[in-house]
């Protein structure tokens, strides 16, 4: 029998709850406190303060799934394996446990519980270098539980380690586990370094256990973390012998339904069709947290994801619009696990309807621009292919395509040469904002981040009781608060803001940490947006009688900390979104 997504999601919680791990819930798409990424990119993303010391409100053994979005590995979308949106099972030890328990249930997890065959089964773990010492810990224990030697490969930093995830900070090695997906068993002294092609890495357990500082140095951790992480569709992939990630069942009826609209057959081997469903399903999740399609930062993700969506929709032969018809399928599949898709609903459709459409004119336009640098010509240059590429969003088989049809001969060497040049520029570029990891928790951040739950009670003070938080970023420099309302704001209604926030702030506020259960929360009138599940408990912070919100930090202990509010910017960002830009003085 299959197993299903579900099941494996329940399985692993319930595995852990019987270990004395608390269940907690999800965090937005969207990071809340760290500038450093657009997305939440995995489960230990939203858990980072705790990481670091701060202590959870449930304890120091933790386990959830997490909603993530990885932006790195887009142009690899397609294959076998990879996914821009994907569900990751994690399980923290925050200074609790350490390597041998982690190890221990791992494998008791994926081997008694999941029923991996052990010949099936290879493990990698760190092999030393001049920062760290060998992971000789994490062999023996594997070795102990009967991993055979030949299934366990020492592979350097760049395979198993982990962070730190700026210049300083929480580091440490990880072992990752592995499942055989070859064709018959695995020969032996097959494993993840002889033979890495036929192994796929299905779960992650990161130990932190060292701290990089400012000169390079390591040091040992007082507070020694584990961070285990484990895909939900690459594992549904390995239990169930699948070839693709595309075969398990929450693809199913999104791959035929493209099959139904194109007229063609087997299109879960089609890289095409595996970028429409993969790149569709990401976008409906973004949409869901009132992100829109833009040329900015995530906006600009989200408009690359959708028109990449509908150009491979166009290669399959659809010519009807496909984005409503796809969103709608993943929301009724996902939507009983997270609200926020069918709350969403109407919004998600709409700006995918208005996007596609803007979309068509461009591919028009693109297409215009294809007949005239090709009239009278038997060859297209590789700058002119890649101008079709970068300005039009013609991806190469759509270019080459259309070059068939008229005789002209195109150079895919070449254009990939191109292609590859321009993509190591932009991963340069975005190296910083993408890499993913640690907040900036510096005295800065934390001065801005008390100001914005000032700022946010303040709007509803002289605006409207019912304005909710749509966005938040913070940097050392400045704080950036997006809300709903549907209107420019008056100079009057600026400096009102402005004023009470400064009130606020002078009369030298404590600022109070509570934890609570979520109900209790409710009942004292405390904002935040109410992920959690019923009796779950949250840290609720009171800035005086002023403000309380649900929050996982980080604050100053008094608002005499935080110096003159000013705002420096108020504008649009989305239909009945706006936002605020303000510094501290």
């Amino acid at each position: 029998m299959e197993m299903e997504r579900k099941e494996l999601i329940k399985k692993y919680l319930e595995f852990f709850r019987s270990k004395n791990h608390a269940i907690i819930s999800y965090a937005p798409l969207v990071p809340e406190h760290d500038p450093s990424v657009l997305f939440t990119t995995s489960g230990m993303h939203p858990l980072v303060p705790y990481l670091l010391g701060q202590k959870h409100a449930l304890g120091k053994r933790l386990v959830n799934v997490q909603k993530c979005i990885r932006t790195g590995d887009i142009d690899e979308v397609g294959d076998d394996f990879h996914l821009t949106f994907f569900e990751m099972l994690g399980n923290w030890s925050l200074g609790d446990y350490f390597k041998e328990d982690a190890i221990k249930w791992s494998h008791r997890f994926l081997i008694e519980e999941l029923g991996i065959p052990k010949d099936k089964f290879a493990v990698t773990v760190f092999e030393g270098d001049k920062d760290a010492e060998k992971d000789e810990e994490s062999a023996r224990i594997w070795e102990s539980l009967g991993v055979s030697k030949d299934k366990i490969a020492f592979m350097p930093k760049k395979n198993n380690w982990w962070g730190p995830a700026g210049i300083t900070g929480p580091c440490g090695p990880d072992t990752e586990m592995f499942f055989y997906v070859g064709k018959g068993k695995p020969k032996k002294g097959s494993n993840p370094k002889t033979d890495e092609k036929n192994w796929c890495e299905i779960c992650n357990d990161v130990f932190m256990q060292y701290n990089k500082g400012k000169e390079g140095e390591y040091e040992a951790l007082k507070q020694k973390n584990v961070d285990t992480g484990m895909g939900v569709e690459r594992a549904l992939l390995a239990l169930n012998n699948y070839h693709s990630v595309y075969e398990i069942e929450i693809f199913v009826p999104l791959i035929k339904k493209l099959e139904a609209l194109s007229g063609k057959k087997k299109l879960s081997e089609n890289r095409s069709a595996r970028i429409v469903v993969d790149h569709l399903r990401a976008s409906t999740f973004i949409l869901a947290e009132q992100v829109v399609p833009s040329n900015i930062e995530r906006g600009y993700v989200l408009r690359r994801l959708i028109r990449k969506a509908i150009r491979h929709g166009k290669l399959l032969g659809i010519k009807e619009n496909i984005c409503k018809e796809i969103a709608t399928m993943v929301i009724k599949t996902h939507s009983s696990d997270y609200s926020e898709l069918k709350k969403n609903e109407s919004f998600i459709l709409n700006e995918l309807e208005k996007e596609e459409n803007k979309f068509m004119q461009t591919l028009e336009n693109g297409l215009k621009e294809f007949e005239r640098i090709t009239e009278g010509k038997k060859k297209l240059v590789c700058e002119e292919a890649f101008l079709l590429y970068q300005s039009y969003g013609f991806p190469f088989e759509m270019i080459s395509e259309l070059a068939k049809e008229k005789g002209i001969e195109v150079n895919e060497k070449d254009f990939n040469a191109k292609l590859c040049q321009h993509q190591e520029l932009s991963r340069k570029g975005a190296e910083q904002k993408f890499k993913g990891g640690l907040a900036d928790d510096s005295e800065k951040t934390t001065r801005l981040h008390t100001a914005t739950h000032i700022l946010a009670e303040a709007l509803r003070e002289i605006l409207k009781k019912d304005i909710q938080q749509k966005g938040s970023n913070i940097t050392a420099e400045r704080l950036r608060f997006d809300f709903n309302f549907d209107r420019k704001l008056t100079d009057e209604e600026l400096k009102k803001i402005e004023e009470l926030v400064n009130k606020t702030i002078k009369t030298h506020c404590e600022v109070i940490r509570e934890e609570m259960t979520l109900e209790e929360a409710k009942k004292k009138g405390a904002q935040g947006v109410f992920t959690s599940k019923y009796g779950e408990k949250v840290s609720v912070y009171s800035i005086g009688k002023f403000s309380k919100e649900i929050c996982g930090g980080p604050h100053v202990k008094n608002t005499k900390e935080l110096g003159k509010f000013k705002i420096i910017k108020e504008e649009s960002v989305a239909a009945g979104v706006r936002r605020i830009k303000a510094i501290l003085e």
